[in-house]
């Protein structure tokens, strides 16, 4: 039997769609790969290949070429996403204009847990290197997996607790390893994968490192670490220390599985804001997964995630410990897949989330908190004719606490309630051959969360004080999104335009007021405007941004295609891609802050028996619609580059590879990133980097 690692790769690299997002080559598959189902699972948990809500996946080669250091700047470019950019080692995903907790980060499809939503400056736990598919849902999934969910989900997918046996009763070994140098930030990156057992038993293990300086650009800036100033071509306290592993298990019985893995995660890296503060991170996670199939009766299958999680980061300011943030919670959820009923098939669910939250040392701006969270939801599909029908809805019951804090006065304990309810109706119209058509029509209600609600005190990463609001009420919304899709052969095309309407839009926006940073005092005097109190000089006053509910909308557009230029013993296709959102403040006519501009790419890609190459741009606009006290960013084009070459040792497959990204050093800044307005210049994007790699699969 082939090992489970090459034939993924073989297949991964042979799916067109999955890598086209950004210029990168494509990874010729060779003739005996065998044909895997690609099944996209965060849109539909009934396993359908045709999807109504938008979605897209990577794996395989296709995520190899596209990789970054964090999985926000891995994801941006790929139509309907930027990323929140806090330099080269902390970025989310932002999907249609909506960042923070309106995006949904899930791990095999169960919750995550860190403090990454909390502030732009603290790292989404979860690394490029260990990743084999993330998929990406464009649109409200608060149906399936909460309010959390209302502008998307990002699934990030790995094969710690195997879910399908890797090899035949005879058993066997196979496994990945994966080596990267890169030139812009000096990384060194590396990661190996094992994998065992028979049609009975599975066992993982993983391991991955990856170590990065100073990130180079194309400008001089200032840097001033460890109390020496200079002029430097490099973004000033940029490096980091990734390393993490995992060890897993699944047990296999004629009708299902049972599996568990524990997986730990570091990461010590420099916050670009400021010259001396780093960052010292670690995460263990536990998890249960298992699944009962072909029951026979009214219920078919029976599937249930049980996980918990140890989060903690320590913020230092040069050798001295200042804040400690920990995150500690679990989640469970249970779906039951019911059988047909005519031409109606679904499953109903629970979950339930508990998270315990806490804040010590000088810029803990938020209480400790508990949250705890659960849910019942349905969804079902209705075929028909020319297509099919889907619906459901969920509702929640949330309890959101603060529990003050001993050593700061101005947390007082408080508890809220809310009872969140969502519904969703999608339809999809096979008007023709090779045309499909979509709607999805839903409503959201998303709960606050502990932040928005209680905060209260001095973020310095971000240059300001964070205020809360105790009395917010639930996050409404209804959004509308329409889509084509065209496919003939390798040709296609596919489209989605939305708008999405808050009642209540929780926004962290600007008051006007100004706050002391060491006493807390408001609105101290400031008569010469220098920033600092007049009364206390070492009291530097920080600008007040309060959570807000204010009505909004979001509207916007998205498309994709490929056309296959040439066909035959080499291929050359040309990918396209484009979106643009445009997001108002209804309550006072001004533009929401951090919006990507209207972005447009094209890469041109060419492949032949093991040889693959690409070069594409992607430019973005200009962005001169922004909110009053933000910066406008000038229209700025990234060329990008990828040659690939695939080779057999043996029994395994050796895949080469080389990418340049901004292959011109464009100087480049992102409309989205905070770091644009409260710290400009001192991080851009990236200059010109080379990044040479191989990955071998045996």
């Amino acid at each position: 039997m082939k090992p489970p690692f090459i034939s993924r790769a073989l297949c991964a690299a042979a799916t067109l769609s999955c890598g086209l997002a950004s210029a990168q080559a494509v990874v010729p598959a060779a003739a005996t790969a065998p044909s895997l189902k690609e099944v996209t699972v965060t849109g539909n948990p009934l396993g359908a290949t045709d999807l109504i809500a938008p979605a897209a996946q990577y794996s395989g080669a296709g995520l190899l070429l596209r990789s970054k250091t964090t999985l926000g700047e891995t994801l941006d470019g790929v139509p309907g996403v930027s990323s929140t950019y806090f330099g080269p080692n902390a970025s989310r995903p932002i999907i249609r204009g909506l960042d923070g907790d309106r995006i949904r980060i899930l791990g095999n499809g169960g919750a995550t847990l860190d403090a990454s939503s909390l502030s732009y400056d603290h790292a989404v736990t979860s690394d490029p290197i260990s990743i084999e598919r993330v998929e990406v849902l464009r649109g409200p999934g608060a149906l399936l997996y909460g309010g959390s969910a209302v502008g998307g989900v990002v699934n990030v997918i790995d094969n710690r607790i195997p879910r399908e046996p890797l090899f035949d009763e005879k058993g066997g070994v196979g496994g990945k390893v994966d080596l990267g140098l890169a030139s812009g930030n000096r990384e060194k990156s590396s990661g190996v994968l094992l994998e065992g057992g028979n049609n009975r038993y599975a066992l993982h293990v993983d391991v991955f490192n990856r170590e990065t300086g100073d990130v180079k650009v194309p400008t001089d800036l200032a840097c001033g670490k460890g109390g020496i100033n200079t002029i430097t071509n490099r973004i000033c306290n940029s490096g980091s220390k990734v390393h993490g592993g995992s060890a897993g298990g699944s047990v296999f019985f004629d009708h299902g599985y049972l599996g568990a893995s524990v997986s730990t995660y570091r990461n010590n890296y420099g916050t670009v804001a400021e010259d001396d503060v780093t960052i010292d991170m670690k995460s263990n996670r536990v998890a249960l997964e298992g699944e009962l199939r072909d029951l026979g009766g009214f219920i078919r299958s029976v599937k249930g995630q049980l996980s918990h999680t140890d989060y903690q980061h320590t913020e230092f300011e040069g050798p001295n410990p200042g804040t400690v943030f920990k995150n500690k919670g679990s989640d469970l959820r249970l779906e039951a897949r019911h059988a047909r009923i005519g031409n109606l098939e679904g499953l109903v669910g629970f979950q339930s989330e508990n998270n315990r939250f806490s804040a010590d040392g000088a810029e803990a701006f938020a209480p400790y908190s508990k949250t705890a969270q659960n849910a019942v939801f349905a969804y079902e599909e209705y075929a028909t004719s020319w297509g099919k029908l889907s619906f459901g809805g969920r509702l929640e019951s949330v309890k959101v606490e603060s529990l003050g804090n001993p050593l700061v006065a101005r947390f007082a304990p408080l508890t809220r309630d809310f009872t969140p309810h969502s519904y969703a109706l999608g339809a999809l119209w096979n008007a023709a051959p090779g045309w499909q058509l979509t709607s999805n029509l839903a409503y959201t209600e998303r709960a606050p969360k502990d932040y928005e609600l209680f905060a209260q005190g001095p973020h310095v990463a971000t240059k300001a004080w964070e205020t809360g609001d105790p009395t917010l009420g639930k996050e409404k919304s209804t959004s509308l999104d329409v889509g084509a899709n065209w496919k003939s052969g390798a040709n296609s095309f596919n489209a989605n335009a939305y708008v999405h309407r808050f009642k209540n839009y929780i926004g962290l926006l600007a008051t006007g007021n100004q706050y002391g940073q060491e006493n807390g005092a408001l609105n101290p005097a400031d008569l010469d405007g220098d920033g600092v109190d007049d009364n206390d000089p070492d009291n530097k006053l920080l600008p007040e941004f309060a959570y807000t509910g204010v009505r909004a909308r979001f509207v916007g557009l998205e498309a994709s295609g490929n056309i296959r230029l040439l066909e035959g013993a080499s291929s050359v296709d040309l990918a396209l891609r484009g979106d643009v959102v445009r997001a108002t403040n209804l309550s006072n006519g001004q533009p929401l802050p951090r919006i990507a501009p209207a972005r447009v790419g094209a890469s041109l890609i060419w492949a032949s028996g093991p040889w693959g190459s690409s070069i594409g741009f992607d430019h973005s606009m200009a962005q001169n619609r922004v909110a009053d006290g933000q910066r406008a960013t000038p229209a700025y084009t990234l060329w990008n580059m990828a040659a690939t070459y695939r080779m057999k040792a043996g029994a395994s497959n050796i895949l080469w590879y080389a990418k340049v990204d901004n292959l011109t050093n464009q100087l480049a800044y992102s409309a989205a990133s905070v770091l644009t307005t409260t710290a400009f210049p001192k991080a851009p994007l990236p200059g010109r980097s080379l990044k040479v790699g191989m990955q071998l699969a045996f």
